[in-house]
């Protein structure tokens, strides 16, 4: 085995807290649609809105990967149902979208991407539709691939696949750093890339599979983490 060239980040609560910007992220959709579409918030609050985007992703298996896709189809929907152009969706999501990309870092999140970018090629996996430079770390990052983009989700391996052949990467020369087990841990394993767990909260293996190798508390233990397992290949 190789030694690891790269590492494939997660976003959304690997290097940030994600509930709170979605949350607010809807809200400032919902005060744009009451501002300027009162129509539609007279018969939907966010919870309603809610549950017509959970029943878009039962209706369109297909689309289910595509949580852009998905959130704007049920606001075309809301607008169809209120007698307005459906033209309003693409105003709304752009409120959601501006709010969705505000995140607030994890504090080891800056100083780990400033270290490791020099020694390491970096590259984002993620389900969610983040936008690397709109949430200001862009300038670390080679490269991002989104489950909308790959056309399937994470644990999928194939994502972790065409993410590896764009950036011309083997398995073996790659870690992949997320805060999920099934999608991250498991995802990376389907692939044959070496998952790292983040668990910040230091909670129990929740899967019935073998723990991951190597779990860090905070990116802050990455870089030494990595040279364990580049000592360890090194003496085999």
């Amino acid at each position: 085995m190789g030694g690891i060239r790269a590492i494939i980040f997660d976003l959304d609560n690997t290097l940030w807290d994600v509930w709170p910007v979605i949350v607010r992220a809807e809200h400032a959709m919902h005060d744009f649609l009451a501002r300027h579409y009162p129509r539609v918030t007279a018969q939907h609050d966010l919870r309603s809105m809610r549950d017509l985007r959970a029943r878009m992703a039962i209706d369109h298996p297909a689309m289910r990967h595509d949580f852009t896709w998905l959130r704007l189809e049920a606001l075309r929907q809301h607008a169809r149902e209120a007698a307005y152009p459906e033209a309003m969706a693409d105003q709304a999501f752009e409120a959601f979208y501006r709010a969705r990309n505000e995140v607030t870092l994890y504090d080891d999140v800056r100083p780990a991407l400033a270290a490791l970018a020099p020694e390491y090629r970096l590259f984002a996996l993620s389900n969610g539709n983040a936008d690397l430079s709109l949430c200001g770390i862009g300038q670390y990052f080679e490269m991002g691939l989104a489950a909308r983009e790959a056309g399937m989700l994470k644990p999928d391996p194939r994502i972790f696949g065409i993410l590896l052949e764009r950036a011309g990467l083997a398995a073996d020369e790659v870690v992949h750093v997320g805060d999920d087990a099934e999608a991250d841990v498991e995802g990376a394993r389907a692939a044959g890339v070496l998952p790292v767990w983040l668990n910040r909260a230091a909670t129990p293996w929740p899967r019935e599979s073998e723990p991951p190798g190597i779990t860090i508390r905070g990116l802050d233990e990455l870089a030494a983490a990595i040279a364990t397992v580049t000592q360890a290949r090194a003496s085999t």
